[in-house]
């Protein structure tokens, strides 16, 4: 009986993803502002596809983790100006700003097969 405690699993590094999580919320908080200073969806989508194909080429492994965390900052930081700061974004620009989500998909899992492309190609025998 094979348990997965056993030894089948490969060891994971507890705290070697941390720089990357920090990355990652910069990136994000930093997508965020500049969609509320610009207030161009598409030059948003595309820091934010640029974001997590570096995150997921840099890391890997489970790539919807940083579609997750820079998406997740661009609305959160399109809120906090809603409320905080004399810069009032409209409505539309606040339920468009979910739509980071999409081409984050594309960029932390292409970067992520593409990581995985190239380190096939260049594999040692």
């Amino acid at each position: 009986m094979t348990t997965a405690s056993s030894g089948t699993l490969p060891k994971e590094k507890s705290s070697g993803d941390r720089f990357y999580y920090l990355l990652a919320a910069m990136l994000g908080a930093s997508a965020g502002w500049l969609d509320i200073k610009v207030g161009d969806l598409l030059l948003t989508a595309m820091v934010v596809l640029a974001a997590n194909i570096l995150l997921g080429i840099l890391s890997p492994r489970r790539p919807w983790r940083w579609v997750v965390l820079v998406g997740v900052f661009v609305p959160v930081v399109e809120w906090l100006a809603y409320f905080f700061l004399s810069e009032k974004p409209e409505r539309a620009q606040i339920y468009e700003s979910f739509l980071a989500f999409l081409p984050g998909i594309a960029g932390a899992y292409g970067g992520s097969i593409g990581r995985g492309v190239v380190d096939n190609l260049f594999a040692g025998k």
